[in-house]
Order: structure tokens, then sequence, then C-alpha cells
């Protein structure tokens, strides 16, 4: 049902100064922030903020103590007017009665255990600045809004509607076929890059204009000012704050604006790679037993399509066995599974511990698909793969103890990342060297790389040329390997080839 469009000007006063019924987000709608992010959705998603987290231009919002990762995120606001309910974007326009500024405030060391629902990393008191003044909607454009973000006199974010993956009167329109926009209710409607975190004493400006249009409306600058929050986290009541790098790096838009180092890059330089990726991984590995490690294989796995090749990074993830009460509370949501995969950079592996349980799939297609869009090098998984023939088309390395059509939830519980774990019964630490070939998956420490990596190349080459010796009709015996004899001969020729 679809409404006449009249002028709403008490719900546009309502919303920046009271509150309003309901204020939905959305998760992630410019394409600025979504190429940030290395995902882009192919529909909308959503989620609710309380009330209550409402505040007004020149209020301040408290960081809590405990915590170090709150962000701000500049947005532009919408307010409805006619209540709207299965309207279509030719219409929804009429359904909205003001536009204003936003700031999506957020708190990364409460986000792990909302599993998506932002319910504490986004609800807090004053976590939702709105204002200060309204602009009409009848005035503008829609697809021709313009949104800016300063932090303390800095401009941080700067974007259009018109760069939108999903556009102003979509949103409207999707949210309506599910539920009835009323009067005053308010729709966030997501931030573009540039996204990051504030500290006590910083000040973030948020403005909404629409410099194309007749007399250039604004909605003035929305001013809030970060402060130290007194009081903690109760442990006896709830979980308490928790951050990780992953965490860190998404809260400041990346690793390096967080500080942290590139551990792909660290660990793996170009020309390492390009050396371990010359070399067989049986010739690695003699390499590492003649070191005395003779451990670390990952046993039980091979490569989903013959002939792949990895070389890069471990990122880490573990599954524990499947408990029912312990699936509900880790299974759904943005889980550890979900995560890992949403923080893989480039030149990293993703190495999965699966106990070597092959009774069901610890990835599938999508994840994949993920994955290889983040510049994953590959997977590596000592259980089962979903979707075994999608994911060998999606040309992502993967190497597995084989294909189960069973969910995540028949044997497994994503429990944790980036932390130490066994898979084929090799233990892998995060940013350790993982290389595989179709005789299997190799661990190098990173400490030794490049040394096993250039003895390996060395011993290449002499083989190589022993191998011409046999062809040439010389026994093997004194020859493979060589004595003291054939060794000064490989060596006379290396000298003079």
């Amino acid at each position: 049902m679809t409404t006449e469009y009249e002028p709403a000007v008490e719900a546009q006063t309502v919303a920046l100064s009271g509150r309003p019924g309901k204020i939905i987000a959305v998760h992630l709608s410019y394409a600025s922030r979504a190429d940030q992010r290395g995902r882009r959705p192919a529909h909308p998603s959503y989620f609710f903020k309380p009330s209550s987290s409402v505040a007004q231009s020149g209020s301040v919002i408290e960081r809590p103590a405990g915590t170090e990762l709150l962000a701000f995120e500049g947005e532009v606001a919408l307010v409805i007017g006619n209540p709207a309910r299965r309207v279509s974007m030719e219409t929804a326009w009429d359904h909205v009665a003001a536009v204003t500024a936003a700031n999506d405030f957020g708190l990364y060391d409460l986000r792990a255990n909302d599993k998506g629902s932002n319910v504490r990393s986004k609800g807090g008191d004053g976590f939702t600045p709105l204002g200060p003044g309204p602009i009409d909607a009848r005035l503008v454009d829609p697809d021709a809004l313009r949104l800016r973000t300063w932090v303390n006199g800095v401009l941080a974010q700067e974007d259009t509607t018109g760069e939108m993956i999903f556009p102003l009167t979509q949103l409207v329109a999707d949210l309506s076929q599910h539920l009835t926009l009323e009067t005053g209710d308010v729709i966030l409607t997501g931030t573009p890059a540039g996204s990051s975190v504030v500290v006590p004493g910083d000040v973030v400006e948020v403005e909404v204009d629409a410099p194309t249009a007749s007399g250039a409306p604004t909605s003035g600058r929305l001013v809030t000012t970060v402060v130290a929050g007194t009081r903690g986290f109760d442990s006896d009541l709830g979980s308490l704050p928790a951050v990780d790098d992953t965490q860190r790096a998404e809260a400041w838009g990346s690793r390096e604006a967080a500080g942290l180092p590139d551990v792909a890059a660290s660990a793996l330089s170009e020309e390492l790679r390009d050396k371990l990726t010359r070399v067989p991984v049986a010739g690695l590995s003699a390499q590492l037993r003649k070191r005395g490690l003779n451990n670390v294989s990952i046993d039980g796995v091979r490569a989903q399509t013959r002939g792949s090749k990895i070389v890069g990074t471990a990122k880490t993830l573990r599954f524990v066995p499947n408990r029912e009460d312990l699936f509900a509370s880790h299974g759904g949501g943005y889980n550890a599974q979900k995560r890992t995969f949403d923080a893989v950079g480039p030149g990293e592996v993703i190495v999965i511990e699966a106990r070597g349980e092959k009774g069901s799939g610890t990835l599938g297609d999508i994840l994949a698909i993920r994955a290889k869009t983040l510049g994953a090098e590959g997977i590596v998984t000592d259980g089962g793969v979903r979707d075994y023939d999608a994911v060998a088309e999606i040309g992502l390395p993967v190497f597995t103890a084989g294909a189960h059509p069973a969910v995540l939830g028949r044997k497994h519980v994503p429990w944790d990342f980036d932390l130490t774990i066994a898979c084929g019964g090799a233990t892998v630490q995060p940013g350790d060297i993982i290389v595989g070939d179709d005789d299997g998956v190799i661990v190098i420490p990173p400490a030794i790389a490049e040394e096993v990596a250039d003895a390996a190349i060395e011993q290449e080459e002499q083989d190589a040329w022993v191998a011409d010796q046999v062809a040439a009709g010389h026994p093997v015996d004194g020859l493979f390997p060589p004595n003291a004899e054939w060794k000064a001969r490989y060596l006379e020729w290396r000298h003079h080839r």
C-alpha cells in the first residue's frame, strides 16, 4: 500500500531532537567502502540500532574504559515522513521527509561477540548523533547528495550518493517490503571509505549537503567530541571487550593505518616467493629434513586440481568437535570461519584445523570466492570441501582431504583463528610459510625459509646434472648421490657452464 505524499515537518523535528521509533542501518552501501573491505554485496543487508543511542550535535560520546577501537562512520540519514509499506523505487522518495547527517559510531572491541547484530558494538548511548538540521527531501535529488566527515578539522571522508552500490530509493523500497516504515523512523544509509578510529579529545564533524540543488541546502555540521569513559564492563554480567589484529585493521581501515606490519610481505618477499615457486615440495622437504625438521608435512591433503602450486604465509583457523550448545553460541552469525575468510590478505594461505575429520565440509564455493577476491594464495584443510566441483572452477588452489556435502555443523564448531593450530599432523603458526604442489603441503619456519630455498635450488640443479649423467649411460652407484669423484666433476661443470 502506498499513500499520497504530504510534507512531514513534524517528523523532521521529532527525529532530530527526540527519539525515532526505529533506526535501521545498512551494513555496506558505498562502492568506495566495499572496495576498501574487499567485498561487494549483491544485495543490501541491515541491522537495528536502539533509539536510546540518538544524540544531538554538540554532544559527547564516551569511549568505555578498557577499550581502544571506537570508530566513526559519517552517513546520510533519511527521515521517513508518510508510512511506507511495499512501495516501489519510483515512489519511495515520496515517503522520505528529510535528509540529515549522522554518525554511526561503533566499538570494535565488542564486535566479535555481537556476531553481526551490532547490539552492543553500535548500540551504546550517544552512538547515533543526528542533525543538526534537516534538508527537505522534496528539494534534492537522492542521487546527488554529498557526504563529508572531518576529524579535528581534517577531511577524512568525502563521497556522493551517486557512488552508492544501492540507491537511496532502493533501500527505502527494499525495507518497505519487509516491514512498515513509520513516520519519524530513521534509515542510516552506510558509510564510504575513510572511516577510522578516534580517541578521547578528538572532534568529529559530519555534513550532508546538496551542492547542485537550488540554494545548496545543507544539514550543517554535526559535531561530536570523544571523551574517556571511567567505567568498564562487568565480566560477571557478560563478555568483556576483546580485540585482535584483524579487528584493529578493520577499525582503522587497513593494517598500515593501524600500525600493523604486513604479515605476508614481512615473512615472504617476492624474491623468496619466486625461489619457493621454482622448487618442488619434495626438494624443500629434503632440505628441512637435513635441518632436523621431520614433522612439517601436512598429511592427508591433496590438490583439488592437479598442477596446483601454492606459496604463501599461513592464516590459521581452528574448528573444534561439534557440540550442540557450543555450535549455538559460536556457529552462527559472524563466526570465526566467516571472520577468517573476510580478513585473509593477498599472499596468505588459509590453513584449517579440522582434526582430519572428513565427514563435513569446512568451506564451500561462497567462501572460496571470498578468499580469491581478497587475493588469497590458496586454502589448505585437513577436512572436507562442499560444492567440490564449483570450488575447483573458481581457480583458487585448494588442498583438502576430500569432498563432503554436509554443512559445517555436522562435525565442527568454528572456534577461533590467527593462533597456533594442528593441520594434518603438522603444527602451523600464523605467518609460517606454506608450500604445496602435487606431492603435498609442507610448513617452513620463516626464519630458515631463505636458507632452505637456496639449498633446494642448488640441490635441484645438481639432481638435474646427475639425471643427465644417468641418461648418458653412467651407473647410479657412486653417482646418486654423488661420491667425492662425481661431486668434483659436478663442481667443475658448474664452474665452466
